[in-house]
């Protein structure tokens, strides 16, 4: 007789972003994720394999939604999820500092009969605030488990784990509206015949709030009743064109009040902790810019620039890599091989070994470690949804929310990963407009440690190179902005509370991205390194140097520097090391290294990132902006030099 087989268990993590999600997912699986401050973290959802107490449980962390109508592309996703994957169980995370606002997504996921557990998380900073929330109260009102916890302190973790394994669906709570609005609700309601995976009414409050996605799925299901339930839904939303809308958020407000009375207790007076004066100081526009750019200069140009870039590469591949690992080398490989033809393709000019593995070693590694070093402390603190809030208004101007800032700021680690995180964005044009901003005036960590590291010696150079790059960004992003058709989305953003980071988060996070992007990097400096074996043996890569010579002569660059656009075609980090190989040995003045890191920085975005970009955006868009990005390079670049000459400023 065969054992039966052993059915997975499938959990749903949902709530709105900054709530703690993926943080119950790490302390839920054991394994790892981005653990983020910011929406899009878990735009590609998240899957983790556990076994609780015998029983195989699949833990799914979704995008962050607010409702169960979706607004962004990540609402829709996470509602997708619910509607095809049928999850047995349905966890909300919600942040007890705002439990009045977070909890009628709790009521439309039990209004929608899914099996719904509440969990109210981050009871330590609540409880700081002085603020009393009875769980046991609320639990009994709604008629679903609700467990209180600090996901980041573990608390009520083991709670959770109890519960996933023991929870048995009970009797649901019907919450009423108002007569009419229920009237309204039930008009529909009996026209739907199918079977469907969230309730009728759930379904007709989607279909009366305009859910296309939803629409669709009722016509597909009821066949040629879809017209008597369209017609249905047609007249009351006709009747109640002017009203429908506020009415169903009001009596929805007014249900989670009633909910909440001998709840939920806040303090008449409390005294602000350290951490919420440091986030008033860092949204307010006084004294947010001069925080950032305090965090910009200890964190970019002393960590990044002077520290990853300085002293790390100098010890990694000056000291290590040529003083002892490339020697040893270039003699085994000559012992090895006999063909010397074939030792150029290991220890040669643009030998794998000298040149690939040197750079991604030697010069890559340190400047991208240390950034994501940086990013990830400043990620766990709590920082960047403030960030967000400083910026909106700037980023408006140019056709952007504070949400863009999250790629834009993850554009400074890696641009080809920054482009795949712009799928958070709420609209196609603010994809589109994020993208090219990304492929033109965001420098990647590498290329930025190399021009912090080469023109801090001259602080003229540096300060030109960054008033080009941002006038030139807020340039491109307000003329785009207003040739492309739409209008900016609405921006709001959980803050989720200012803390200490946790160590074992910010280097757990550190080594995670720099795994994923040494992985992604090693194989494709390598391939990059074969490609110019080939092309110097075949005499094409001479040829292509050739060809960039008039460009670099009207850029006055010397015939050199054609070599380094060559390589950052392959990936702008490959290019950034070429740069700092061909710089550091001198033979530029201030004005040409400056022009050169300008038009270096703006020059077309690497294959990696316009292979993204294709995916995300389409060939027709990837190419148009490859186009665009390469003549706003070479033409910024010409326009600088001449007016560098004019001016004699370096």
């Amino acid at each position: 007789m065969s054992e039966p087989v052993k059915q997975t268990m499938k959990v749903a993590l949902v709530g709105n972003p900054n709530v703690g999600k993926s943080v119950l997912f790490n302390a839920l699986t054991g394994a790892y994720v981005t653990v983020s401050n910011y929406p899009g973290t878990s735009v590609e959802v998240s899957r983790g394999a556990v076994t609780i107490d015998g029983a195989e449980c699949e833990i799914i962390d979704t995008p962050g939604m607010y409702a169960l109508l979706p607004i962004t592309e990540e609402e829709r996703v996470a509602r997708e999820l619910l509607l095809k994957e049928s999850p047995d169980l349905v966890i909300h995370v919600l942040d007890a500092r705002n439990l009045e606002r977070m909890l009628s997504m709790t009521l439309q996921l039990i209004e929608a009969g899914l099996p719904t557990v509440l969990v109210v998380n981050i009871m330590d900073e609540a409880e700081r605030m002085g603020i009393s929330i009875d769980t046991r109260l609320l639990e009994e009102r709604l008629g679903i488990p609700v467990i209180a916890a600090a996901t980041a302190r573990k608390r009520g973790v083991a709670e959770i784990r109890n519960l996933i394994v023991n929870y048995q669906k009970g009797k649901p709570v019907e919450f009423l509206y108002s007569p009419r609005l229920e009237q309204d609700i039930a008009s529909v309601a009996d026209t739907l015949r199918a079977d469907y995976r969230l309730s009728q009414k759930a379904l007709s409050l989607l279909l009366l709030q305009g859910d296309d996605e939803v629409a669709e799925l009722v016509d597909r299901n009821e066949g040629e009743n879809s017209r008597t339930v369209a017609e249905q839904v047609r007249t009351v939303r006709f009747e109640r064109r002017e009203s429908f809308h506020v009415d169903l958020s009001m009596e929805r407000k007014r249900v989670v009040t009633a909910l909440l009375a001998g709840v939920l207790q806040l303090p008449d007076k409390r005294k602000a902790t350290t951490g919420e004066m440091l986030s008033n100081l860092a949204v307010r526009p006084l004294t947010g810019v001069p925080l950032l750019l305090i965090v910009l200069y200890f964190g970019l140009y002393k960590f990044v620039g002077d520290f990853g870039a300085g002293t790390l590469v100098d010890l990694l591949e000056k000291q290590f890599i040529e003083g002892y690992f490339s020697p040893v080398a270039i003699k085994a490989v000559k012992w090895l091989i006999p063909w010397e033809v074939i030792q150029e393709l290991f220890v040669g000019e643009y030998g794998i070994i000298t040149l690939g593995i040197r750079y991604a070693v030697g010069i890559i590694l340190p400047i991208v470690a240390t950034f994501f070093l940086f990013f990830s402390l400043l990620e766990d603190s709590g920082y960047f949804p403030r960030l967000a809030l400083l910026v909106d208004r700037i980023f408006k101007k140019i056709g952007l929310t504070g949400r863009a800032v999250i790629p834009m700021v993850l554009g400074f680690g890696c641009d080809t990963m920054a482009t795949m995180v712009t799928r958070t964005l709420e609209t196609v044009r603010e994809r589109i407009l994020a993208t090219i901003l990304l492929a033109l005036a965001i420098p990647c960590s590498a290329q930025l440690g190399v021009i912090l590291a080469l023109l801090s010696k001259a602080p003229g150079a540096l300060l030109a190179w960054g008033i080009c790059l941002l006038l030139i960004f807020l340039l491109v992003g307000f003329i785009a902005a207003r040739l492309m058709p739409g209008e900016t989305p609405m921006f709001y953003m959980e803050l989720p509370p200012m803390r200490l980071p946790q160590l074992s988060n910010i280097f757990t996070k550190t080594y995670t991205r720099m795994q994923w992007y040494f992985l992604e990097i090693l194989p494709l400096f390598i391939l990059a390194s074969v490609l110019l074996w080939l092309g110097k043996i075949t005499g094409f890569f001479e040829k292509a140097v050739d060809f960039l010579e008039p460009m670099m002569a009207s850029l006055g660059l010397p015939r050199d520097v054609a070599v380094a656009f060559i390589f950052g075609f392959f990936r702008r980090d490959y290019g950034a090391a070429g740069r700092f190989d061909l710089l550091s040995k001198g033979g530029l003045d201030p004005r040409q290294l400056t022009v050169a890191a300008v038009t270096l920085t703006l020059f077309i975005p690497c294959v990696a990132q316009f292979l993204i970009m294709k995916k995300e955006r389409g060939m027709k868009v990837a190419a148009l902006i490859g186009i665009f990005v390469s003549v706003m390079a070479f033409g910024s670049g010409w326009l600088l030099n001449q007016v560098l000459l004019v001016t004699g400023w370096l």
